[in-house]
């Protein structure tokens, strides 16, 4: 196994080579790359299967579902369903699912992605009125020749496939909906008001060594009807590579739609990354491009086939779930401000 120092000599040699190639140009030196220890601190060690990690403290009991899948042999691709599946359901989590803020219209609007270890995936987007919006995506992917379904296309195919509609509109969301048309001032949302909401994005490796994913929201508050952020976005949202790792994301869809970040991560992991360089790359580009990068939120977190875990997120706050033989955690992400 790879020592602490060995670790963090190999990360200079990384840092080296990121400088060279101009990584944090035009940016404060320091922010080219953080500290050692934040590195050392980032769960970038080797680690058996099964595992599985999802985004926010909403993931602790999706990672639950998720490991009681994982623990007796089950594949990965039920795990992520069963896991986020969980998070849809309650209706304490107002990002995603049942329970979510509706757009400025008072509409539950939900988004949905989920990719196998074959390559395969699913989506829906601007799904109304259904409660698993995960689940009608695998559908998507197993039932029909086509990646993504939206809008009422969408809801016909999951009630033809048996789910109920159902109005998800809690009273406290309406509450909350009613009280936001007093001003009706929108602003993309930051963590540092309300740590806990976002949508929850999940990874997962199984006994079998296969990985999958899935990522599923109810996208930002008030947002204008018929928005569609990342999270039913292959390549933007979610990334699954058995042969290399995955990456999935969280945050402001449209930052993360410009720079199809968790395709982007997988890549670079490709290429001989580390999943904590990965997701700091990935941040890195969005930061250069974008001056108002500091009133934004992204986070990303990603593994490989080692069973590496890294992240990083443009804002302090963000967090993410890993559950595996040592138990469920929160573990606090790096970010660059």
């Amino acid at each position: 196994m790879t020592t602490r120092r060995e670790f963090l000599i190999g990360t200079g040699a990384g840092l080296a080579a990121l400088g060279a190639a101009g990584l944090g140009r035009g940016q404060d030196p320091e922010r080219i790359w953080p500290t050692a220890e934040i590195i050392a601190d980032s769960l970038d060690q080797p680690r058996d299967a099964p595992f599985v990690v999802s985004t926010w403290n909403h993931g602790l009991p999706a990672n639950l579902a998720a490991w009681e899948i994982l623990s007796r042999g089950g594949p990965a691709l039920d795990a992520v369903e069963s896991g986020v599946r969980v998070t849809e359901a309650d209706p304490e989590v107002d990002s995603v699912g049942y329970g979510g803020r509706p757009d400025r219209e008072g509409h539950v609007t939900l988004d949905a992605c989920i990719m196998d270890q074959h390559g395969n995936a699913g989506s829906v987007a601007f799904l109304q009125d259904i409660m698993h919006p995960i689940s009608v995506a695998r559908l998507v992917m197993e039932k029909t020749p086509h990646v993504m379904l939206v809008g009422q296309g969408a809801r016909h195919f999951a009630e033809e496939n048996g789910f109920q509609p159902r109005n998800l509109l809690t009273p406290r969301a309406e509450r909350d909906w009613k009280e936001w048309l007093k001003t009706a001032e929108y602003h993309p949302w930051a963590p540092a008001s309300d740590p806990s909401h976002d949508t929850i994005s999940m990874l997962a490796m199984d006994q079998g060594g296969d990985l999958s994913g899935a990522c599923t929201t109810s996208g930002l508050a008030y947002k204008m009807h018929g928005r569609v952020g990342d999270s039913p976005i292959i390549g933007a949202a979610l990334f699954v590579d058995n042969e290399v790792g995955a990456a999935c994301a969280t945050g402001v869809g449209e930052e993360v739609m410009k720079t199809v970040g968790s395709f982007l991560i997988v890549e670079l992991m490709r290429q001989g990354m580390s999943p904590a360089e990965a997701c700091h790359e990935a941040i890195a580009r969005i930061v250069r491009k974008n001056p108002a990068w500091r009133d934004l939120q992204v986070g990303y977190v990603a593994f490989d086939r080692k069973g590496r875990i890294g992240s990083f997120a443009i804002l302090p706050g963000f967090q993410y779930a890993v559950m595996d033989q040592e138990g469920n955690r929160l573990v606090d992400s790096p970010s660059w401000k």
